[in-house]
């Protein structure tokens, strides 16, 4: 199956740090973070008090009366997101229905909503038993089939922060196999006050803005939203005259078997995903120009990965930035993965290594090249995105920009 180039021709986004791609490739380059008070659900007794949410997001500029009241959050944040991407694609009557699939990565799906119908409940009020139907991890990918009529396969992924990645490897899979011609993967998240109070309870959510890799930082800021990304058989792609806007080179995933929640502390498992991601692209590290880190800000994750690294590129590491957008996004958990594709592949076209936000001091145990102080230009195209999740689930994309056809590093 290796010998099948994956090619992107289309990618939507919409998410809290912005909500379409053009603004969001301005949010990723100029390093523009995304987090603020939320105000979603009251969280006055909570640690943490910010995300980067989806503020003055009104679903009726979007969607039918109808629509709203069958669609979750998460799902109408699917859809607005997969719209831009297959629209970016020219995909539109290029191939039969039944051969363009749907895979989607999530998290807490239709959670907020089903909130919203357990508060009414509670107080007494009508309330409306459809809000229940979104907290099946399914309902996006069959939301979008049903609206953009792709027959193909449809598959969800749920491995918490690692899923939407991973939906996007299985994707090309998919076409490799020759089972599809064409797949939109990608993933979505809401937040919600449940995963709102877990991640405080577990006392992983910091303060202040995520500061990955720095000095006294205290873990992660959620986020919210989703991102798609249209893949298909570089060929077919050209004949078609889709334009090419990245590549799937590889990918990789690892069980880590270590623990429920704490990543496998020395680094072995997250640099043999990557090593694996570089193998399945037919790649040498030394091909990579830098990579686009899990980077949480939790005091663990960010060692564990920086040790990666060091296994992975060795004597080189310190040539080979590892950046994290996560201080602009947010963590969208089951869109993280997706979210932060795309984040990479709009860094790579635009010759350009995004900042990591919110330096607050050097940490002796994280002593590479994090890009804290600003960008920087680059001319390779190719880049890793990791994505790392809890239970271990860890996967790495290996991605190029679109002018890789053209020589570029």
């Amino acid at each position: 199956m290796t010998a099948t180039r994956i090619v992107i021709t289309g990618m939507g986004v919409f998410c809290g740090a912005a909500q379409s791609i053009p603004d969001f490739r301005t949010a990723v380059l100029q390093g523009k973070s995304g987090v603020g008070p939320v105000d979603l659900f009251d969280v006055a007794d909570f640690p943490s008090k910010i995300a980067v949410q989806v503020k003055g997001y009104d679903p009726a500029a979007h969607f039918t009366r109808r629509q709203v009241t069958r669609l979750s959050r998460t799902d109408q944040f699917a859809l607005l997101a997969a719209q831009e991407a297959l629209t970016m694609s020219g995909l539109a009557g290029c191939y039969d229905p039944y051969d363009i699939g749907v895979c989607v990565g999530g998290g807490a799906a239709g959670m907020f909503q089903a909130e919203q119908w357990l508060a009414a409940d509670l107080r007494g009020e009508r309330s409306r038993p459809a809000q229940l139907r979104g907290v099946l991890p399914d309902k996006t990918c069959t939301e979008l089939a049903l609206a953009y009529r792709l027959a193909g396969y449809q598959g969800s992924i749920t491995t918490a922060c690692s899923s939407s990645a991973s939906a996007i490897g299985w994707g090309a899979d998919l076409i490799r196999s020759g089972r599809q011609k064409a797949m939109l993967c990608g993933g979505a998240d809401s937040l919600a006050l449940l995963t709102f109070a877990g991640f405080n309870s577990l006392k992983v959510m910091d303060p202040e803005p995520c500061a990955p890799f720095s000095l006294g930082r205290q873990g992660i800021t959620l986020g919210e939203g989703a991102a798609f990304v249209v893949l298909e058989e570089e060929q077919a792609a050209r004949a078609r005259g889709a334009d090419i806007i990245g590549y799937l080179l590889g990918y990789a995933l690892v069980g880590e078997a270590h623990h429920m929640t704490a990543p496998e502390p020395s680094g072995e498992s997250a640099a043999r995903v990557m090593t694996a991601a570089l193998a399945a692209a037919g790649l040498d590290p030394g091909r990579v120009g830098w990579v686009n880190a899990h980077g949480t800000g939790t005091p663990a994750n960010d060692v564990v990965e920086s040790n990666a690294m060091k296994q992975v590129f060795g004597e080189r590491v310190q040539q080979v930035p590892l950046v994290s957008t996560k201080p602009i996004t947010g963590h969208c958990l089951g869109a993280a993965g997706s979210v932060e594709a795309v984040a990479t592949l709009l860094a790579l076209n635009a010759k350009t290594i995004p900042r990591t936000l919110h330096f607050r001091g050097r940490d002796p145990e994280c002593d590479l090249d994090y890009c804290h102080d600003a960008s920087k230009p680059s001319d390779c195209s190719i880049a890793l995105s990791n994505s790392f999740a809890f239970g271990g689930n860890i996967t790495s994309l290996a991605l190029a920009a679109a002018d890789l056809q053209q020589g570029g590093a």
